[in-house]
Formats: structure tokens, C-alpha cells, sequence
């Protein structure tokens, strides 16, 4: 049976908040500048009502909740996927040994660096959304919109929850400050860069669900691996609903890439503009945009305190217990491709624990490019030669290896003019994002929807397209 959640409580729960009085305090007394933030710095769009899933349990008979919910009354809660008491860490000098329950005192402040991290990602989102409902397309993306916002909001309660349950005054503090810093602030930003960029239009906003949440897929299953459990199987359970996140960026580009391959077959002409569509240029220079901000949130290519973080057991890999090796990787070496200043490249062998953010980095490519050929499969089926492809993971870099060079979207390393005369055919210029935004005007009618992006096939939870997503 699914764990019943209380609904009238404060926080609905499955860690039993009722029975530890002192964290139940501790958090009902975080609550209210929570919803402060919220209000402040949450949606900009008011409305009276919006078809929500909302967790209510984590067993497997289902964990979705679906209903109208006026947003700032949505019940943002605390849930852990369920404990297997026969779990063992997987990896580093501590394989082998049951799990932590509680946090080992030499691994506190790396373990709660961790989480602050992760949990800083999660408002900043919110923030950087925070206008996007003045200029939905429709009612179905304005509800996605809502869903992956409160969503990202449970997130960052789920970080807040383990700071406060496990870190003392320290997590209070870093609790805290995770509701005053804010996206793009000069003097309070947010940890990571692509957290600080702005998404002013939908296409950066499916982009972002997709590159940007696809990242953050990545991070989760790597925490997901980590010896303390607590951490382990909260990521496990946010993972659930970070699928939700890429499916609104996957199937939303998607949706724009269709519409405009209708109106270049409608019109014969790829210059679209005029039409009312978004060029396919235009498009692929917001790929590459975004897909290379979000490669700068694996961090540098080689790094010891990755290397640290595997050996103390806190963090593993992308599914680190389907892997064949010894799980300790000393005596492992890899390869690493390294631009050079005579604009060649060479590749150096080095020991495999010093590259695990290439190795992660490695597994969201792959998954990145499953995006590219279901968009190229839209244009094949149009009878459209342009292909979308993924820069080289060298260019526009401003972490890590490739971050002092001036490399092309092929791979080429070339000089800083060359780079600056070519930046306008590869990232998004002043001019095409004054004119994305042009396009986007409000569509809150229902079954309508805006002219630059197809309608999706299915609905949410079995709703029709033309359901009364939000109620405004």
C-alpha cells in the first residue's frame, strides 16, 4: 500500500516530521520565508487555480496527485523513496560497508557543500522563470510551467529538509541562505553559472528543460549512488519528478521544430520569419547556447575534489552498480583531449579517479544527442536537408580545460577573431532574441495556442489539449 500522507498537515511527510517535534519547529519555522520567497521572487502570473500533480507517497502504486490547486496553497512536502535495510556502499575505500544513517563526522562539511549546491539549483530555476506565464503559448505549457516550478520548489524543500535534519546550526544557516541569494543578483547570485543566465522566452525555457534539467538528472544519479543514505534516496525520489522536467524541454522543442518545418513547407522558403515561426538557424544557435553553458556545470575535466568525493563514498557515478570494475578505480587510466596553443589537439593519459566529471559529462552527451536525432527525424520526415547537431564540446566554454581557447562549433582551434567573426552564426545574436520575443504573446484561450509552436500530441493525465489547464 502507498504511505498515506496527511494532507492537513503542514508539510505532508513520510519521515515521520510528527514524532521529532524539534525539526518539525525548525521547519515550520523555515516555512514562512519560504513562502515569502515564494511570493516575491515565485511566478509573476496570478491565477485561481492549476491542474497539478502533487506527491502524496512514494510507494509503488503511484505517487501523483492530480487536482486544480491554487499554487501558493500547493502542499510542498518531504519524501524519501523507501529505505532498503540491506544496502551497501558501492564504491570507494569504504565498498562493502553498510551505509550511513547519520553523517560521518570527516565527511560533514564536503557532505553538506554536496547538498547546498544541488539545493541552490533548485530556486534559482523558479527565478529565472519567474515571467515566463505572462507569454505562455497555452494553457497546457503554462501549466507545465507551474508543474515544474512547484516542483523545483519541493526540491529545494527536500535539500532544506537534510540541512536541517542532520547538519545542526550549520544547515539552519545554509537553509537560510539558500532563499537570499537570487538568479542574475550582483551581490548575492546564485552558485552556478548557468543559474544566473536569464530565460526571458519559451524556446530558452524548453532548451533549459531540456539541457539544463538534463544536467540536472545527472548530478541527482550521482547522488543517488551516495554512501549517506538520507541523500541517496531523497535524489532517488526527486529523480521521479525530474523526468516530468526533460519530457516539457524534449517534447517542446520538438513542438517548435515542427511548426517550423510546417511553415517552411507551407511557405517553401527556410526564412520563416516572416511567417510567424522560428528559423531553424535561430534554433540551433540556442542549442548551442544552452547545451554549452550546461557542459560548464560538470566542472573541469579533471578534479581532485571529484576524485575525493568518490573515495570518501559521498558521490558515485552515473549508475555506478551496473559498472564493471572494481569500483575504486586506483589503478585505472583514461584519455583526455586537451586543445593546444599551435591549435592542434593531443590527448593525454591520466589516472581514471581524476576524470570523473569527463566521465559524467560523457554519459549526457549521449543522452543529449537522442534529442538531435529525434528533432533531425522531424525534418527527414518533412522532406527538410538542415540537420541540428551538438557543438563540439570545446566550444563557448568557460569552465575547465577548453575555457582559455577559441574553439569552433566542428572542433577547430582557431584565433580570437575568427571566433568573434563567427559568434553571430553560432550563438544567439541581440537580434534573434529580440525577435524570439517578439513571438511571444499570450495564448490563455482554451484548445488555442500560438502560432510559432505546434500543438503536443497527447494532453496531460489523459486531458485533452483543449482542457482547462489553469484557471485564470
Amino acid at each position: 500500500m502507498p504511505e498515506k500522507i496527511d494532507y492537513d498537515s503542514k508539510i505532508p511527510n513520510n519521515v515521520d516530521l510528527a514524532d521529532d517535534r524539534r525539526l518539525q519547529r525548525a521547519l515550520e519555522g523555515w516555512q514562512p520565508k519560504f513562502m515569502n520567497w515564494w511570493a516575491e521572487m515565485g511566478p509573476t502570473l496570478e491565477t485561481q487555480g492549476v491542474y497539478l500533480r502533487t506527491a502524496v507517497s512514494v510507494g509503488r502504486e503511484g505517487w501523483a496527485h492530480f487536482d486544480h490547486v491554487n499554487v501558493p496553497d500547493y502542499r510542498w512536502g518531504i519524501f524519501l523513496s523507501e529505505r532498503d535495510p540491506d544496502r551497501r556502499i558501492a564504491f570507494g575505500q569504504h565498498k562493502g560497508e553498510p551505509v550511513w544513517q547519520q553523517v560521518p563526522g570527516e565527511y560533514r562539511a564536503d557532505l553538506q557543500r554536496l547538498i547546498v549546491i544541488q539545493g541552490d539549483t533548485e530556486p534559482a530555476s523558479v527565478e529565472q522563470q519567474k515571467l515566463l506565464g505572462l507569454t505562455a503559448p497555452s494553457l497546457y505549457d503554462l501549466r507545465n510551467l507551474f508543474q515544474v516550478n512547484v516542483e523545483e520548489g519541493r526540491h529545494l524543500w527536500a535539500m532544506v529538509y537534510l540541512l536541517h535534519a542532520y547538519f545542526g546550526r550549520e544547515g539552519r544557516e545554509e537553509a537560510e541562505a539558500l532563499l537570499h541569494r537570487n538568479s542574475g543578483s550582483p551581490d548575492a547570485p546564485r552558485i552556478l553559472g548557468a543559474f544566473n543566465e536569464e530565460t526571458a522566452d519559451w524556446l530558452a525555457f524548453y532548451m533549459f528543460t531540456y539541457f539544463t534539467d538534463r544536467d540536472g538528472k545527472y548530478q541527482l544519479g550521482t547522488l543517488k549512488e551516495s554512501a549517506f543514505d538520507p541523500l541517496s534516496r531523497t535524489c532517488e525520489f526527486m529523480l521521479k519528478e525530474e523526468a516530468h522536467h526533460m519530457f516539457v524541454g524534449t517534447t517542446g522543442v520538438d513542438r517548435v521544430v515542427q511548426r517550423s518545418a510546417e511553415l517552411i513547407r507551407e511557405h517553401d522558403t527556410m526564412d520563416i520569419a516572416s511567417h510567424g515561426g522560428i528559423p531553424l538557424d535561430v534554433i540551433q544557435r540556442y542549442l548551442n547556447f544552452h547545451y554549452t553553458v550546461s557542459l560548464d556545470l560538470f566542472g573541469s575535466e579533471t578534479s581532485t575534489n571529484a576524485a575525493n568525493y568518490y573515495t570518501a563514498g559521498l558521490k558515485g557515478r552515473w549508475m555506478e552498480t551496473r559498472r564493471k570494475d572494481d569500483h575504486q578505480l586506483l589503478d585505472d587510466s583514461a584519455m583526455l583531449p586537451l586543445p593546444r596553443d599551435d591549435g592542434t589537439w593531443e590527448s593525454e593519459e591520466m589516472q581514471r579517479i581524476l576524470l570523473l566529471n569527463l566521465d559524467l559529462r560523457g554519459e549526457y552527451i549521449a543522452d543529449c544527442e537522442s534529442g538531435i536525432k529525434r528533432w533531425n527525424r522531424i525534418l527527414d520526415d518533412a522532406g527538410i536537408s538542415f540537420r541540428f547537431a551538438l557543438p563540439h564540446p570545446g566550444f563557448n566554454r568557460h569552465v575547465g580545460i577548453n575555457s582559455g581557447h577559441h574553439i569552433t562549433p566542428d572542433g577547430t582551434i582557431v584565433d580570437e577573431q575568427t571566433w568573434q567573426d563567427g559568434r553571430k552564426h553560432w550563438l544567439p545574436t541581440d537580434e534573434d532574441l529580440a525577435f524570439v520575443r517578439s513571438l511571444m504573446r499570450p495564448v490563455y484561450e482554451r484548445g488555442k495556442i500560438a502560432s510559432w509552436v505546434a500543438p503536443p500530441r497527447q494532453g496531460i493525465n489523459g486531458k485533452p489539449f483543449d482542457y482547462e489547464y489553469v484557471y485564470l
